[in-house]
């Protein structure tokens, strides 16, 4: 069962003990001495056995109960580096507070729920889940778009068999969709930024090896690995996930393409 809950809070990528050249050297461009706020979501996942008498694992009031004490009275409306002691010392990235989030809320549910995930939206384009598979994972996610076209359209069928199988989809012409992609990196937040990836590494990255390649293209015409290939989503989101395995500054753990609100393709790393 998960439960989203929402809170407000403002934060800075400033340790007040280091030297202004010190704080820049850390944190990039993100270091400044003044807040900048969020308006965070996080959602919390329990599971446990249903109970026969009120057929529910635990009851959402109790977790909403339990959510507002320990998380939302620390954070809502709050200064995160100036009042809550446990940030005066270290970054407020979404990857620390989800850590601090996660040991709040330990042994404090209802016994019948046991915590297995958390995921903190600091901005509708970034997002990091903590999630429990035996041991604790963390994963930090960064949204991208794209426009692109394709045709869908197999060479050695004959185009009965590719309007039967594709219909409209098979239009000579192409068709356009606005993709959405998530990128996906699995590790742990470096102990001095408190950040899992450095994200001007990242967005550079994904944006020359994918966006840049594939905005504004005709897939099956102007992109050289789908001119012999049928540019499915599904083709396309290996063919990203193989472009920017090993060449980002962290692990990757999995893309989602969205190819419209209701088809999404993921591809995952082989465990």
């Amino acid at each position: 069962m998960t439960r989203s809950v929402t809170f407000s809070s403002g934060h800075r990528y400033w340790i007040p003990a280091l030297s202004e050249a010190e704080n820049r050297a850390r944190f990039g461009k993100w270091a400044s001495p003044y807040n900048h706020g969020h308006n965070y979501v996080l959602e919390v996942t329990v599971e446990g056995l249903i109970d026969p008498r009120t057929a529910m694992v635990v009851n959402i009031k109790d977790i909403d109960d339990v959510v507002r004490d320990v998380v939302l009275t620390r954070f809502e409306q709050k200064s995160i580096n100036d009042e809550i002691e446990h940030f005066h010392s270290r970054a407020s990235t979404t990857e620390n507070l989800l850590l601090y989030i996660r040991d709040l809320l330990a042994g404090a549910l209802p016994a019948e729920a046991e915590l297995v995930g958390l995921r903190l939206y600091e901005t509708e384009l970034l997002f990091a889940d903590l999630f429990k598979n035996g041991s604790w994972t963390m994963t930090l996610t960064r949204i991208y778009e794209f426009a692109a076209s394709h045709r869908l359209h197999v060479q050695q069928m004959t185009q009965a068999q590719n309007e039967e199988l594709f219909g409209k989809c098979n239009n000579e012409a192409g068709h356009g969709h606005n993709y959405v992609l998530e990128v996906t990196m699995e590790g742990e937040p470096d102990e001095r930024t408190g950040m899992m990836v450095d994200l001007e590494s990242l967005d550079r990255a994904v944006e020359q090896l994918v966006v840049d390649r594939y905005d504004h293209k005709h897939l099956n015409v102007d992109v050289p690995e789908f001119q012999e290939r049928t540019p499915t989503s599904e083709v396309i989101a290996q063919e990203i996930f193989n472009r920017l395995d090993g060449q980002l500054p962290a692990k990757l753990h999995k893309v989602r393409l969205h190819e419209t609100a209701r088809n999404i393709f993921e591809v995952s790393a082989i465990k």
